[in-house]
């Protein structure tokens, strides 16, 4: 379901807008709406997504 957030423009914004983590609900979460001990677990497409989203790209 992950992958299918990180797609989601809206949903990605909204997470960093209330600064909450879409995986666990921690807060401080990065350009992905992800917090970084979340980051730190991700692997094969949402990695590849998060980092495109970390990098300014977007989906």
């Amino acid at each position: 379901m992950l992958v299918v957030a990180l797609k989601d423009r809206d949903m990605v914004l909204t997470a960093r807008r209330v600064d909450t983590c879409m995986l666990c609900r921690r807060k401080k979460v990065n350009e992905a709406g992800i917090c970084e001990v979340c980051y730190g677990s991700l692997d094969g497409p949402e990695l590849t997504l998060a980092v495109r989203w970390r990098s300014g790209v977007g989906p």
